[in-house]
Parts: structure tokens; sequence; C-alpha cells
């Protein structure tokens, strides 16, 4: 049987142990992009994660608002009712001081418009990011499947590794155990 290149003619214990450090440096090199992928996994995944808790610190927050907002909004509308009811008994009475009062209600009035114009920004706001949230969920479980994907893809290529690896040393061990018979 001809020597390859590089190895010595010391018999199959020679190549044997040429084999098995040419498979100690195969694993350590798959054990070594095995990590690597699970640090780009776990950097991605706490990414999406950072970005997903932002989103929802951005979200109470406005909720907060809308919520102060809302009732700001109310007493407003109290104080304006109550101010409209007052401005009408009133206008019985004194002609003169009614232009004034509805003036002010129309202040009032123009307040409230500009607040609920607000609150609609604020619900447009709540909205937008909800729709934010929504997506980086769907980016999440995409990451999840495609890292379910990439383990059942490393898995088959190791099964088919060690397939081809007890493939090979059952061939070596049957040429070892074959002797050339004596006539």
């Amino acid at each position: 049987m001809a020597t390859p290149l590089g190895w010595s003619q010391g018999g199959s214990g020679s190549v044997c142990l040429a084999f098995d450090q040419l498979r100690d440096v195969i694993e350590s090199q798959e054990e070594l992009i095995h990590q690597l992928r699970n640090v780009e996994e776990k950097a991605a995944h706490a990414k999406t994660k950072a970005l997903l808790a932002k989103e929802e610190e951005k979200l109470q927050f406005a909720l907060g608002e809308v919520e102060v907002l809302s009732k700001q909004l109310e007493k407003e509308k109290l104080a304006f009712e109550k101010a409209l009811s007052s401005v009408k008994s009133r206008a019985l009475q004194e002609t003169s001081k009614k232009d004034q009062l509805i003036t002010k209600c129309n202040e009032i009035e123009s307040h409230i418009i500009k607040q609920e114009d607000i609150l609609n920004g604020k619900e447009n706001e709540i909205k937008e990011l909800q729709q934010v949230i929504s997506q980086q969920k769907q980016i999440f479980r995409n990451h999840v499947s495609d890292y379910r994907i990439q383990k059942q893809q490393e898995n088959y290529m190791a099964q088919v590794l060690d397939q081809k690896h007890k493939k090979a040393s059952g061939m070596r061990q049957a040429r070892s155990h074959q002797r050339p018979r004596e006539k």
C-alpha cells in the first residue's frame, strides 16, 4: 500500500495516529464553530429583547401620559359644563356679561379641542408602539425558528460525520484483522 504524502511508513499505527489527530482537529473546529454560533444567537436575542423592553417602556410612558391627560380632560370638561350652566343662567339676567362669558367658554372649548387632539395623537403613538412590539415579537419568533432549523442541520451534520467516522473505523479494523495466508 502506498504511503500518503507527509506520512511515514511506520505501519498502520502512524496512519491511525495521523487520522486521530486530524479527527481531533476537525472536532475542535466544529466545537469552535458551534460556540461562535451560540454567541451570535445570544447577542441577537439580547438585542431583540432590549429593543422590545425599550418599546414597552415607551408604551408604558405613553399610557401614563394618556391617563393623566384623560383625567385632566375630564376635570376640564366638568369645569366647562359648570361654567356653561352658569353662563346660561346669568345670560337671562345680565345681557352685558353674556358676551364675556361666552368668550370664556369658547376659549375653554378651544383648549378642550387641543387637549383632545393631543389625546388622539397619544392614542396614535400607542398604536404605532403596539405595531413595533408586534413586529419585534415576529422577529423574535423568526430568530427562534431559524435557530431550530440550524440546530437540526447541525445535528444532521454531526450524525453524518459520526457515521463516516464509524464507517472509517470499521474499515480500519477490518483491514487490520485480515492477514495474508501462507501457502
